[in-house]
Formats: C-alpha cells, structure tokens, sequence
C-alpha cells in the first residue's frame, strides 16, 4: 500500500477540516463541566500547572506525529508506524487498543446524550432513552456513511459552535475580571485567599494530570486524517501549528478566567457531569454576565459537544478497523470500501459495538458497562505512549539508513527531549491511575488498569503467535515515502 494511494480511500478532507476535527476531540465537556472539579481539587494554581504541563506533552506528541504523517500519511497513523518502526505486535496492540477505546467511547457519547436531553426531559423513562440513542446513532452512522467530506464538514460546524461559545466566554470572563461587566471585579481574591493557588498541593496536582490528559484526547485524531486529508505535506503541520495554540489558549484561558471569577471552594464547582450543566462553571459565569437563560444555552452547546465526540469516535475507530484490516490484522472484510470510499463494514461494526454496549447499560448490567467504560480508559494515555515510542524510532531508523533531516518536509521540534518528555509523562499519569483511585485492593488494581492488561496481554499473544521481533533501525521499512 503506498502512502499516495492508500487503499480505497479518498482524499476528501480539507486542512480546514483537519483542524477542527483535532479541536473537536479535544475540546468538549472535558472543558466546559469537569475542569469545575479540577480547580475544586487543586486550586486555580493546581490545575494551571496540571494543563500546561499536559499541553506541553500534547504538543510535543503532535509534533512527532506531525513528522511521521506527513512523511507517510497512512489512515492506520501510529499502528502503522509502530509496526515499522518498533516491533509489529506492538503495532497490533495499538491498534486494537485505540479501536477499543473510541468504539466505546461512542457508547458513552451515546449515554452523555441522553443525560444533557435530560434537561429539558427530566422524566423521560427507558422508552425515551431507546429512543433518543437510536436516533444519535443513526445521525452519527450517517454522517460518517455518506462520505469522508460529509464528516469533515459536519464535525467542522459542530467544532465551531464550541469554538465561538468558548471566544465569548473568554471575551465576557475578562470584562468581568476588568470589572467593566457583571459587578465588582474580584481582583485577585480568587488566587490569594484560603489557600489558593495550591491548596491541595504536589499529590492534588498529580490527580487532576489524569483529568486534563483525558481532556486532551483526541488531538491525535490528525494522524488518522492523514490517509484522506488532501496535500497531507502541507495539511498536516499548517493543522498542528493552529491547532495547538488555539487548544492551550482555550483551556489555559478558560481555567484562568474561572480561577479569577470563582472561588475554588465554590461547591457547585463539584458537580462535574453532563447532567449538572446548570452548574457548570461557564454557565455559571454566564448568569452572572447576565445572560438569561445561560443554562439551556450551555445545554445546546454541550449536546453538541457530545455528538461532535461520537462522530469522531464513529470515525476513528472505524478507519483504525480498517487499517488493521488492510495490514492482515484483522478479517479481510474490513478493508472492504464502498464507490464513496467509506469503509462500511468496518463503519457497521463499530456502530453494532457502540449500540450493544449502551443498550447493555440501560437494560441489562450497569456494571458491565462501567468495567467496558474503565478498560478504555488508559487507551488514550497507551496511544500516546505508542507514538512517542514509534517517532524515537522513526527518527533512529531515517538516519540510520543514510537520510538526512533536511529530506523531511516537516521536523518536531525539540528532538529527541520531546519523545522522552512524553513518555515520561504518560507512564507517570497511567502509573498514577492507581494512586488517584485510592484504592489498593486487587478489585483497584483491576478497576484502575483493567485497559492496560488487556493491552499488555493482546501484545504478548501477537507477539507469541506471530514470534514477531523488535525491529532494527537499519531494518525499519522507510518505504512509503512522502506524498505527491
């Protein structure tokens, strides 16, 4: 498969649908409800320094798949660059694993929605809840059915409606700091007093690195465009550069705002589920501006949020199937793409996975469905790891083999500090999964890394199996070269 011609796909994503696409996984309730309870944990100071730190590893992580996309844009992205240039099993592992990880989190997205309708619907019983899903789902599947434009614009509009609501929040925050709207301006009051900025201090800061890594997430989803991106060369890095910049601003942003208009000890800022949405800390920002009904506001943009969320899992999850798929590592009928270029029967699956796992939580097992919830949730933190790991090599092997950095169209910066940099953060923020959950039973343990040994053991078998190898930098496959 040769990067320029990958498959059956087709290149219809624009670097503008790039960017927002990266935007839109890594902005949504992360930002708008949870960051309330990082700054009740960790004071303004506390979850200041926990984001930054995590989007200086983001951002050294996008550069290093920024390095390997352009040179070989792939749909498999890190999958395949980790059986290049690592060791194939962990290829296979990194693959299934991210598959895993967004095929659920559509089933979550899909139960999000439900609670957000809940709003407006505080009494809707099970009939209701079938019924809602079922329609989210098939909007999802559609969108992502017609063709890679039709998700690349959908997922630009549903982007940009929480890019435009968190400019105003910023906009309306820092009149409110001036003092020029909504009263008496606090001053620094917030950052001062009862402790502030690290009343929680070293070990509240290491629990909320676990909150703003997930809030990350989904920045990676650039190297699973690459495939279908048009002029990945240029694409790509024109995508990172903004995209980076406008993801700290917004966070960074967002949380200093707060951090001045609210009190860490204000107890609404507890409340960090999507069904709280009256106490979100932008809601409550908002009413204070005095904008009336801030609330149902924030409601519309968080539904949109979670259907921008499960329209890129639906997406992810689907193109990594098929990746797998065109590699030998899963059945063949997954590579399969309809005249559109749309994997379908991997789109099916994932859509059947999604379903069957929510439907499990609303009439069967609450419990299974949680242990389902936990097993993806260090993936992303794996996936991450993956990359770094797979971008040391890439560079060892390029040079190895007699090429000259001057060859790549776009380098990461900071090499290799940036690659071991993220390592170590990722390894620190999944070891301290276990740490945060205080829990140091077995029944812990499992809870905290049930997704890390299903990972470690689906390596092993592969690698058992298939007595694969770590491959040598001299050996690397460096063959699909750049795109024309």
């Amino acid at each position: 498969m040769n990067a320029n011609e990958d498959s059956g796909l087709k290149r219809g994503l624009k670097v503008r649908h790039v960017s927002m696409i990266a935007i839109g996984g890594a902005i949504g309730t992360g930002l708008f409800v949870a960051v309330g309870g990082s700054l009740h944990e960790a004071g303004p100071g506390g979850a200041l320094l926990a984001y930054g730190a995590i989007g200086i590893m983001v951002f050294f992580l996008m550069t290093s798949l920024g390095e390997m996309s352009t040179y070989m844009p792939v749909t498999g992205s890190f999958e395949t660059y980790a059986t290049k240039f690592v060791d194939p099993a962990l290829g296979f592992a990194l693959g299934w694993n991210y598959w895993y990880n967004w095929a659920i989190t559509v089933a979550s997205e899909l139960e999000a929605g439900v609670l957000v309708l809940k709003f407006w619907m505080p009494n809707m019983g099970n009939g209701g809840v079938i019924f809602w899903s079922a329609l989210f789902l098939l909007l999802l599947f559609a969108l992502n059915y017609f063709s890679v434009s039709a998700y690349g614009e959908s997922e630009f509009w549903f982007a940009g409606i929480k890019v435009i609501t968190i400019i105003v929040f910023l906009i309306i925050g820092i009149l409110m700091i001036l003092g020029i709207l909504g009263g008496e301006s606090p001053g620094f009051d917030n950052w001062t007093t009862e402790g502030a900025p690290f009343p929680g201090g070293f070990a509240a800061i290491i629990s909320i690195f676990m909150i703003a890594g997930f809030s990350f997430q989904g920045t990676e989803l650039i190297g699973i465009t690459a495939g279908e991106v048009e002029h990945p060369e240029k694409s790509i890095p024109r995508a990172i550069r903004t995209v980076f910049v406008r993801i700290v601003l917004f966070y960074i942003g967002g949380i200093l705002v707060i951090g001045f208009l609210l009190p860490y000890t204000d107890p609404n800022l507890l409340h960090t589920g999507v069904e709280n949405i009256s106490v979100s800390p932008f809601t409550l920002i908002f009413q204070r501006a005095g904008i009336l009904s801030a609330a149902t506001i924030m409601n519309a943009v968080i539904l949109t949020s979670v259907l921008s969320c499960g329209n890129s899992g639906m997406y992810a999850s689907t193109r990594m199937l098929y990746s797998l798929a065109v590699e030998g590592k899963a059945p063949a009928i997954f590579k399969k793409v309809n005249k559109r270029g749309v994997p379908l029967p991997a789109l099916i699956l994932t859509a059947v996975i999604g379903l069957a796992a929510f439907l499990g939580s609303v009439v069967g097992s609450e419990t299974v469905y949680l242990w389902l919830v936990n097993a993806s949730g260090t993936a992303g933190f794996i996936a991450w790891l993956g990359i770094a790991i797979s971008h040391y090599q890439f560079r060892r092997a390029f040079l190895k083999q007699g090429h000259s950095l001057d060859e790549l169209q776009y380098k990461a910066k900071f090499y290799p500090f940036g690659p071991f940099f993220a390592m170590a953060l990722c390894i620190i923020v999944i070891v301290g999964q276990f740490y945060v959950n205080n829990d140091i039973s077995f029944m812990g343990f499992l809870v905290a890394y049930i997704g890390a040994v299903m990972f470690v053991a689906i390596f092993i078998i592969y690698k058992v199996v298939k007595k694969t190898r770590f491959v040598k930098p001299e050996e690397a496959d460096l063959s699909q070269g750049f795109a024309k």
